[in-house]
Protein backbone atom coordinates (compact mmCIF):
# COMPACT_ATOMS: atom_id res chain seq x y z
CA UNK A 1 0.00 0.00 0.00
CA UNK A 2 1.04 3.13 -1.02
CA UNK A 3 1.46 6.70 1.22
CA UNK A 4 -0.69 8.07 -0.68
CA UNK A 5 -3.70 5.41 0.26
CA UNK A 6 -3.10 5.39 4.35
CA UNK A 7 -1.67 8.84 5.18
CA UNK A 8 1.88 9.53 6.84
CA UNK A 9 1.33 12.08 10.05
CA UNK A 10 -2.24 11.07 12.28
CA UNK A 11 -4.61 14.01 12.74
CA UNK A 12 -4.86 16.08 15.82
CA UNK A 13 -8.44 14.36 17.25
CA UNK A 14 -6.90 10.92 15.40
CA UNK A 15 -5.07 9.95 18.82
CA UNK A 16 -8.30 9.73 20.71
CA UNK A 17 -7.08 12.70 23.16
CA UNK A 18 -10.11 15.12 24.09
CA UNK A 19 -7.27 17.71 24.15
CA UNK A 20 -6.29 16.95 20.73
CA UNK A 21 -3.09 16.23 21.52
CA UNK A 22 -1.36 12.88 20.79
CA UNK A 23 0.58 12.41 24.04
CA UNK A 24 2.83 9.18 22.44
CA UNK A 25 3.64 10.22 19.75
CA UNK A 26 7.28 12.11 20.32
CA UNK A 27 10.16 12.87 18.35
CA UNK A 28 13.49 10.65 18.91
CA UNK A 29 15.31 13.01 21.04
CA UNK A 30 11.40 12.97 23.14
CA UNK A 31 11.48 9.89 23.15
CA UNK A 32 15.27 8.64 24.57
CA UNK A 33 15.08 11.57 27.12
CA UNK A 34 12.16 10.62 28.83
CA UNK A 35 12.61 6.88 28.69
CA UNK A 36 16.41 5.82 28.47
CA UNK A 37 18.27 6.97 31.87
CA UNK A 38 21.50 6.53 32.99
CA UNK A 39 22.07 2.51 34.35
CA UNK A 40 18.47 0.81 32.83
CA UNK A 41 18.39 -2.15 31.43
CA UNK A 42 18.02 -1.57 27.81
CA UNK A 43 16.51 -4.19 25.07
CA UNK A 44 16.58 -3.31 21.29
CA UNK A 45 14.82 -5.16 18.81
CA UNK A 46 16.01 -6.26 14.73
CA UNK A 47 18.22 -9.30 14.24
CA UNK A 48 21.74 -8.87 13.02
CA UNK A 49 21.22 -6.04 10.29
CA UNK A 50 17.76 -6.37 10.28
CA UNK A 51 15.04 -3.89 11.64
CA UNK A 52 17.68 -2.41 14.00
CA UNK A 53 15.86 1.17 15.82
CA UNK A 54 19.20 3.05 14.64
CA UNK A 55 17.22 6.09 14.97
CA UNK A 56 16.63 5.76 18.64
CA UNK A 57 20.12 4.57 19.40
CA UNK A 58 21.62 7.27 17.40
CA UNK A 59 19.71 9.45 19.98
CA UNK A 60 21.31 7.65 23.17
CA UNK A 61 24.48 8.18 21.64
CA UNK A 62 24.11 11.88 20.63
CA UNK A 63 22.63 12.58 24.19
CA UNK A 64 25.78 10.53 25.55
CA UNK A 65 23.50 8.43 27.96
CA UNK A 66 25.82 5.76 29.97
CA UNK A 67 26.22 3.06 31.97
CA UNK A 68 23.18 1.22 30.54
CA UNK A 69 22.81 -2.68 30.60
CA UNK A 70 22.04 -4.11 27.18
CA UNK A 71 20.25 -7.06 26.33
CA UNK A 72 19.28 -8.52 23.26
CA UNK A 73 18.30 -11.81 21.44
CA UNK A 74 20.92 -11.57 17.98
CA UNK A 75 21.84 -8.04 17.09
CA UNK A 76 24.30 -6.03 15.37
CA UNK A 77 24.62 -2.41 14.36
CA UNK A 78 22.79 -1.06 16.97
CA UNK A 79 24.50 -3.05 19.90
CA UNK A 80 28.01 -2.04 18.26
CA UNK A 81 26.83 1.59 18.07
CA UNK A 82 25.96 1.64 21.96
CA UNK A 83 28.97 0.14 22.63
CA UNK A 84 31.17 2.18 20.57
CA UNK A 85 29.27 5.10 21.74
CA UNK A 86 30.35 4.06 25.40
CA UNK A 87 27.16 4.32 26.87
CA UNK A 88 26.60 0.05 27.92
CA UNK A 89 28.69 -1.12 30.53
CA UNK A 90 27.43 -4.62 30.59
CA UNK A 91 25.51 -6.87 27.59
CA UNK A 92 23.40 -10.14 27.82
CA UNK A 93 23.24 -11.17 24.30
CA UNK A 94 23.52 -14.77 22.11
CA UNK A 95 25.20 -13.09 19.19
CA UNK A 96 26.39 -9.82 18.09
CA UNK A 97 27.30 -9.23 14.52
CA UNK A 98 26.56 -7.45 10.95
CA UNK A 99 26.65 -10.81 8.87
CA UNK A 100 29.75 -10.83 5.78
CA UNK A 101 30.26 -7.30 7.34
CA UNK A 102 31.32 -7.77 10.88
CA UNK A 103 30.62 -11.29 11.85
CA UNK A 104 31.38 -10.24 15.29
CA UNK A 105 30.76 -6.61 16.22
CA UNK A 106 34.00 -5.12 15.66
CA UNK A 107 33.54 -2.49 19.10
CA UNK A 108 31.66 -4.83 21.01
CA UNK A 109 34.87 -7.13 20.44
CA UNK A 110 37.26 -4.49 20.83
CA UNK A 111 35.43 -3.33 24.70
CA UNK A 112 35.29 -7.14 25.59
CA UNK A 113 39.31 -7.86 24.34
CA UNK A 114 40.22 -4.75 26.82
CA UNK A 115 38.19 -5.96 29.50
CA UNK A 116 35.60 -2.73 29.28
CA UNK A 117 32.93 -4.57 28.67
CA UNK A 118 31.38 -7.25 31.01
CA UNK A 119 29.45 -10.11 28.87
CA UNK A 120 26.40 -12.67 29.44
CA UNK A 121 26.15 -15.26 26.20
CA UNK A 122 23.30 -17.31 26.32
CA UNK A 123 21.85 -19.44 23.16
CA UNK A 124 19.58 -18.02 20.60
CA UNK A 125 17.08 -20.11 21.48
CA UNK A 126 17.94 -19.10 25.40
CA UNK A 127 17.73 -15.74 25.09
CA UNK A 128 14.12 -16.20 23.39
CA UNK A 129 12.56 -18.43 26.03
CA UNK A 130 14.05 -15.52 29.05
CA UNK A 131 12.64 -13.02 26.98
CA UNK A 132 9.17 -15.10 27.12
CA UNK A 133 9.35 -15.82 30.75
CA UNK A 134 9.40 -12.41 31.26
CA UNK A 135 6.41 -11.65 28.72
CA UNK A 136 4.71 -14.29 31.32
CA UNK A 137 5.69 -12.38 34.20
CA UNK A 138 7.30 -15.66 35.87
CA UNK A 139 10.43 -15.61 37.34
CA UNK A 140 11.85 -18.53 34.99
CA UNK A 141 11.25 -21.05 32.18
CA UNK A 142 13.11 -24.38 31.69
CA UNK A 143 14.43 -25.92 29.37
CA UNK A 144 16.99 -29.11 28.04
CA UNK A 145 18.73 -26.49 25.84
CA UNK A 146 22.66 -25.94 26.76
CA UNK A 147 23.14 -28.71 28.89
CA UNK A 148 26.30 -30.16 28.49
CA UNK A 149 27.86 -26.97 27.30
CA UNK A 150 30.25 -23.85 28.31
CA UNK A 151 26.57 -21.35 28.47
CA UNK A 152 25.81 -23.74 31.10
CA UNK A 153 29.08 -24.50 33.27
CA UNK A 154 30.84 -20.75 32.73
CA UNK A 155 29.60 -17.38 33.84
CA UNK A 156 30.80 -13.92 32.47
CA UNK A 157 29.06 -11.89 35.12
CA UNK A 158 31.12 -11.82 38.53
CA UNK A 159 29.61 -11.93 41.48
CA UNK A 160 29.75 -8.19 42.41
CA UNK A 161 28.16 -7.00 39.64
CA UNK A 162 25.13 -9.64 40.35
CA UNK A 163 25.00 -7.52 43.32
CA UNK A 164 25.18 -4.19 42.22
CA UNK A 165 23.39 -4.54 38.95
CA UNK A 166 20.62 -6.52 41.06
CA UNK A 167 20.81 -9.32 38.33
CA UNK A 168 20.10 -12.93 39.26
CA UNK A 169 22.79 -14.59 41.87
CA UNK A 170 23.20 -17.14 38.88
CA UNK A 171 23.68 -17.36 34.81
CA UNK A 172 21.15 -20.12 34.85
CA UNK A 173 20.45 -23.40 37.37
CA UNK A 174 20.54 -27.01 36.51
CA UNK A 175 17.94 -29.05 38.10
CA UNK A 176 16.33 -32.60 38.04
CA UNK A 177 12.87 -32.58 37.23
CA UNK A 178 10.69 -31.89 40.36
CA UNK A 179 7.43 -33.61 38.26
CA UNK A 180 9.29 -36.72 37.41
CA UNK A 181 11.49 -38.93 39.71
CA UNK A 182 15.03 -40.11 37.66
CA UNK A 183 14.43 -38.05 35.03
CA UNK A 184 16.82 -35.70 32.84
CA UNK A 185 18.37 -32.74 34.38
CA UNK A 186 16.78 -29.31 33.07
CA UNK A 187 18.36 -26.14 32.85
CA UNK A 188 16.60 -22.96 35.10
CA UNK A 189 16.83 -19.97 32.78
CA UNK A 190 15.74 -16.22 34.05
CA UNK A 191 13.43 -14.31 33.61
CA UNK A 192 14.15 -11.01 31.46
CA UNK A 193 12.46 -8.25 32.01
CA UNK A 194 14.06 -4.76 30.35
CA UNK A 195 13.30 -1.38 31.70
CA UNK A 196 12.52 -0.19 28.37
CA UNK A 197 12.43 -2.29 24.61
CA UNK A 198 13.34 -0.06 21.67
CA UNK A 199 12.12 -1.70 18.29
CA UNK A 200 11.50 -0.44 14.56
CA UNK A 201 8.40 -1.21 13.01
CA UNK A 202 7.00 -0.39 9.41
CA UNK A 203 3.84 1.12 10.85
CA UNK A 204 2.27 2.39 14.00
CA UNK A 205 -1.44 3.32 14.16
CA UNK A 206 -2.54 6.45 15.68
CA UNK A 207 -3.22 5.30 18.58
CA UNK A 208 0.02 3.33 18.91
CA UNK A 209 -1.25 -0.13 17.78
CA UNK A 210 2.19 -1.66 15.51
CA UNK A 211 1.77 -3.51 12.45
CA UNK A 212 5.57 -5.63 12.23
CA UNK A 213 5.68 -6.98 8.36
CA UNK A 214 8.15 -10.20 8.00
CA UNK A 215 10.21 -11.55 10.88
CA UNK A 216 9.48 -10.53 14.10
CA UNK A 217 12.45 -12.30 15.58
CA UNK A 218 12.21 -11.69 19.15
CA UNK A 219 10.70 -8.44 19.31
CA UNK A 220 7.38 -8.77 20.37
CA UNK A 221 8.59 -11.00 23.69
CA UNK A 222 11.37 -8.26 24.47
CA UNK A 223 8.15 -5.73 24.38
CA UNK A 224 5.58 -7.43 26.62
CA UNK A 225 8.33 -8.15 28.99
CA UNK A 226 9.37 -4.10 29.37
CA UNK A 227 8.16 -1.29 31.75
CA UNK A 228 8.38 0.73 29.06
CA UNK A 229 8.35 0.48 25.43
CA UNK A 230 8.88 3.52 22.50
CA UNK A 231 8.46 2.59 18.73
CA UNK A 232 9.85 4.08 15.94
CA UNK A 233 8.37 3.73 12.19
CA UNK A 234 8.28 4.05 8.83
CA UNK A 235 4.71 5.18 8.46
CA UNK A 236 2.16 6.79 11.28
CA UNK A 237 -1.07 5.73 9.76
CA UNK A 238 -5.02 5.58 10.80
CA UNK A 239 -6.36 3.00 12.97
CA UNK A 240 -8.88 2.37 10.60
CA UNK A 241 -6.46 1.08 8.25
CA UNK A 242 -5.25 -1.48 10.66
CA UNK A 243 -8.25 -2.32 11.50
CA UNK A 244 -8.98 -3.56 8.18
CA UNK A 245 -6.79 -6.42 8.59
CA UNK A 246 -6.62 -6.77 12.47
CA UNK A 247 -5.27 -10.22 12.10
CA UNK A 248 -1.75 -8.41 10.39
CA UNK A 249 -1.18 -6.23 13.48
CA UNK A 250 1.55 -7.11 16.19
CA UNK A 251 0.75 -5.22 19.29
CA UNK A 252 -1.89 -3.60 20.51
CA UNK A 253 -1.75 -0.02 21.36
CA UNK A 254 -1.85 -0.17 25.11
CA UNK A 255 1.83 -1.97 25.22
CA UNK A 256 3.11 1.31 23.49
CA UNK A 257 4.45 4.00 25.59
CA UNK A 258 5.85 5.95 23.12
CA UNK A 259 5.91 6.07 19.13
CA UNK A 260 8.31 8.18 16.85
CA UNK A 261 7.74 8.77 13.28
CA UNK A 262 11.32 7.98 11.62
CA UNK A 263 11.72 7.14 8.03
CA UNK A 264 14.82 5.18 7.01
CA UNK A 265 14.91 4.93 10.94
CA UNK A 266 16.49 1.30 10.56
CA UNK A 267 19.31 2.28 8.42
CA UNK A 268 21.69 1.13 7.95
CA UNK A 269 19.95 -1.83 8.76
CA UNK A 270 17.23 -3.49 6.52
CA UNK A 271 13.33 -2.88 6.75
CA UNK A 272 11.48 -5.39 5.36
CA UNK A 273 8.94 -3.75 2.43
CA UNK A 274 10.87 -0.50 2.62
CA UNK A 275 14.18 -1.12 2.10
CA UNK A 276 17.24 -3.45 2.06
CA UNK A 277 20.81 -2.95 4.07
CA UNK A 278 23.03 -0.69 2.99
CA UNK A 279 25.93 -2.35 1.97
CA UNK A 280 27.92 0.52 1.13
CA UNK A 281 27.56 1.97 4.49
CA UNK A 282 28.25 -1.03 6.60
CA UNK A 283 31.20 -1.46 4.53
CA UNK A 284 32.63 2.06 5.63
CA UNK A 285 31.26 1.52 8.73
CA UNK A 286 33.50 -1.34 9.12
CA UNK A 287 36.48 0.08 8.35
CA UNK A 288 35.86 2.86 10.38
CA UNK A 289 35.25 0.62 13.37
CA UNK A 290 38.39 -0.94 13.18
CA UNK A 291 40.17 2.36 13.83
CA UNK A 292 40.41 3.97 16.59
CA UNK A 293 40.75 7.51 15.03
CA UNK A 294 38.26 6.99 11.89
CA UNK A 295 35.60 5.49 14.67
CA UNK A 296 36.49 8.78 16.50
CA UNK A 297 35.93 10.78 13.32
CA UNK A 298 32.47 8.75 12.52
CA UNK A 299 30.82 9.41 15.33
CA UNK A 300 31.29 13.01 15.03
CA UNK A 301 30.67 12.71 11.45
CA UNK A 302 27.40 10.81 12.09
CA UNK A 303 26.00 10.70 15.31
CA UNK A 304 27.11 14.07 17.50
CA UNK A 305 27.50 16.31 14.69
CA UNK A 306 24.20 15.61 13.41
CA UNK A 307 20.94 17.80 15.08
CA UNK A 308 18.75 14.41 14.81
CA UNK A 309 17.48 11.81 12.39
CA UNK A 310 16.23 14.17 9.72
CA UNK A 311 19.78 15.33 9.54
CA UNK A 312 21.17 11.76 9.28
CA UNK A 313 18.92 11.23 6.40
CA UNK A 314 19.40 14.20 4.42
CA UNK A 315 23.12 12.89 4.75
CA UNK A 316 23.27 9.32 4.13
CA UNK A 317 21.32 11.07 0.43
CA UNK A 318 18.69 10.08 -1.90
CA UNK A 319 20.98 8.12 -3.89
CA UNK A 320 22.39 6.18 -1.67
CA UNK A 321 18.88 5.83 -0.31
CA UNK A 322 17.05 5.36 -3.28
CA UNK A 323 19.85 2.08 -4.55
CA UNK A 324 18.37 0.33 -1.52
CA UNK A 325 15.14 1.03 -1.74
CA UNK A 326 12.45 -2.40 -1.93
CA UNK A 327 10.29 -3.40 -4.24
CA UNK A 328 7.26 -3.33 -2.52
CA UNK A 329 5.69 -7.00 -3.58
CA UNK A 330 9.31 -8.70 -2.95
CA UNK A 331 10.16 -6.93 0.43
CA UNK A 332 13.59 -6.24 -0.83
CA UNK A 333 15.97 -4.44 -3.24
CA UNK A 334 16.60 -7.24 -6.25
CA UNK A 335 19.63 -6.30 -8.02
CA UNK A 336 21.27 -4.53 -5.38
CA UNK A 337 25.37 -5.01 -5.10
CA UNK A 338 25.58 -6.46 -1.72
CA UNK A 339 29.72 -6.82 -2.25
Amino acid sequence: MDNADIGSQPGAAACGRRDGVCHKLLTSRQAVERYVKPGCTLAVGGFTINRNPMALVHEIVRQRISDLHLVAHSNGQALDVLVGGGCVSCVEVAYAGNGRFAPSCIRFRRAVERGELAVEDYSNYQMSLRFLAGALNVPFVPTKSGLGTDLVAKQGFSAELRRRRRLPRQKVIVSSDPFHHGANDVVLLPALNPDVTLIHAQYVGDDGTVRIKGLTFADLEEVKAASAVVVSCEQIVPRRWLRQDPDQNSLPGFMVDAYVLAPWGAHPTACHYFYDYDPAHLKYYAQAAKDEERWAAYLAEWVYGLDGHEAYVDKVGGTALMRIAADRARGFAPGLDRR
